[in-house]
């Protein structure tokens, strides 16, 4: 009882309801005649009235509802589900009133409070102990069973519209992150054009510099000879002026006319203008050899600046260049490694695409997508536009445009089979219209073995053949007679490669119809279909793994 009452309370509170509304509510059902119309607030405002009165009954067990409650709950959740009970216009209104408060105030938490609430009320009605109390009838109404199925549907509606708008939420943060994942890569990618530009352009500078550095070496060297030459000038005046006092003290006495431009005076002055003049000259010396020293240290500092940043400019190079290795090795180490794995990582869309085989080279494929997997082209034709009458060399290594008409290359197709059990479709058209798909157990050896071809033909619904191409016979072109005719060369009659037995099987790589001067030997064409009037239009030779769902 005291959790009825607490369940009660937080109900009120839950419909906002007030004193006064729920004494008019509860007055209004107990004048009705509660029938098979019910309504669930009234026992609820039943016992919430009652609550004070029956303080000495909180301790006692669970018992059978007395008449009055049973007449209040013989009134359920059809009042919550806009059911009037039979009563006045005045109590018509304070439901419509409490409906319209439910309403609005019904969200999720007051949900959780609502159902707490309704399986206290129901949980009321059930004894507490293991055993029932001797000629007590104790039960559950039938209309609290109905509000407690009605508060788990509404729960499990709000639960599953809280999952849907999560799951759009997950899909919006997910195609943000793809779209913040091609932004960064954008990013990457200016960035690395940026630190380029910014390369060059320091290379750039640091040749000016360099050619501005050789300048300024020229015009040391210039001003060392200049120098040179001023110190031989001084040299050969000073022996010159060395010669000449030596003939005038060795001369004899000259006149008296000319005594005053001959005589020790004279000489000594000539002598000190000469010194002054060398001394003159010596501080000029002086003067370029200290420019000269500051020249050299200065073309020292710019030597060392230069060599550092050529340095720095060969280390970045390296760094960049062993980046983009790593990157580049870090992309060859994540390709696929053929088209099914490229359905596995969650592509979806036919196309070409890169793929790298296990310890084989990359190469793009197109790759023709699924609901069950990924298919891998290995041949395609429909308009002509590409001529297979190729070489051994060109069918090894493959030829044409992976857009349009094309052969894989023996040598990719051989690395893709060796990588596990595959299985080889074959789709067929003629120009009647008419379609053929046949499907093989596939395997392809290598050049040491002549890429014999290895076949087994499946008997999968919708995938059966009117032929079965033979197996175990080598590829044969006409510069690589290796068919099984003897003393003919298949490949050079029916012209283009193929694995040829006596000639008349199949060839889907002969010349396609409609070409000029065509003879109809010569043109592809499958078993089921040679001497029909109706030649091949296309041909479409696709692998894929076993493992696939079929």
């Amino acid at each position: 009882m005291q959790l009825l009452l607490a369940a009660a309370t937080d109900y009120d509170s839950v419909l906002g309801l007030t004193s006064a509304q729920r004494r008019s509510l509860q007055d209004t059902c107990r004048s009705a005649a509660c029938s098979s119309v019910t309504c669930t607030d009234c026992s609820v405002l039943d016992v919430e009235s009652k609550k004070d009165n029956h303080n000495e009954k909180l301790s006692t067990p669970p018992l059978k509802l007395q008449q009055p409650i049973r007449e209040d709950l013989c009134c359920s959740t059809s009042a919550i589900k806009a059911s009037p009970c039979l009563s006045s216009a005045n109590r018509h209104t304070d439901i419509d009133t409490l409906s319209r408060r439910k309403k609005k105030k019904m969200r999720m938490p007051q949900l959780l409070v609502l159902l707490f609430t309704i399986l206290v009320h129901a949980a009321s009605g059930f004894p507490s102990g293991g055993k029932a109390v001797p000629g007590r009838d104790i039960y559950a109404a039938w209309d609290d069973v109905n509000v407690v199925a009605h508060g788990l549907l509404q729960l499990g509606q709000a639960l599953k519209e809280n999952v849907d708008k999560t799951k759009v939420q997950m899909r919006e943060v997910n195609a943000k992150l793809r779209d913040f994942g091609g932004r960064v890569d954008e990013l990457e990618k200016k960035q690395q054009q940026q630190e380029e530009d910014a390369l060059q352009t320091r290379g750039a500078r640091a040749e000016e510099r360099e050619k501005m550095v050789a300048g300024l070496a020229d015009q040391v060297r210039e001003n060392v000879e200049g120098v040179k030459k001023q110190n031989k000038d001084i040299n050969s005046r000073m022996d010159r002026l060395e010669e000449k006092v030596d003939e005038v003290l060795t001369a004899p006495n000259l006149d008296s006319n000319y005594s005053d431009h001959s005589g020790a005076p004279f000489i000594q002055k000539l002598l000190a203008a000469q010194n002054r003049r060398i001394d003159q000259l010596v501080e000029k010396i002086k003067q370029q050899q200290e420019k000269l020293e500051k020249q050299s240290l200065h073309l020292q500092t710019l030597q060392s600046k230069v060599k550092q940043k050529r340095v720095k400019s060969q280390r970045h190079r390296e760094e960049t260049a062993l980046q983009g290795e790593m990157e580049l090795i870090k992309e060859i180490q994540d390709l696929p490694k053929d088209c099914n794995d490229v359905f596995v990582r969650g592509q979806r869309t036919s196309g070409v695409y890169t793929i790298q085989p296990n310890n084989s080279p990359l190469f793009k494929v197109l790759c023709e997508i699924t609901s069950e997997g990924g298919w891998t082209v290995i041949q395609k034709r429909h308009d002509g536009s590409q001529k297979f009458n190729q070489q051994w060399d060109s069918y090894k290594k493959g030829f044409g445009s992976i857009d349009g008409e094309f052969w894989l290359g023996l040598e990719n197709i051989h690395s893709l089979s060796k990588q596990g059990q595959y299985v080889l479709q074959v789709e067929l058209s003629d120009q009647a219209g008419e379609r053929q798909t046949v499907r093989y157990q596939f395997r392809l050896d290598g050049e040491e073995k002549k890429f014999t071809v290895h076949l087994e033909q499946e008997t999968s619904p919708g995938h059966q053949g009117e032929h079965v191409m033979s197996t175990g016979l080598p590829f044969s072109t006409a510069d690589q007679d290796n068919d099984l005719a003897a003393g003919v060369n298949c490949a050079e009659l029916l012209s283009g490669g193929w694995w040829f037995s006596s000639c008349g099987e199949s060839n889907l790589n002969g010349r396609f119809p409609g070409e000029s001067n065509v003879d109809q030997s010569q043109t592809m064409f499958w078993m089921s279909t040679r001497g029909q009037s109706s030649s091949l239009r296309t041909t479409l030779m696709k692998i894929t793994p076993v493992t696939i769902k079929q």
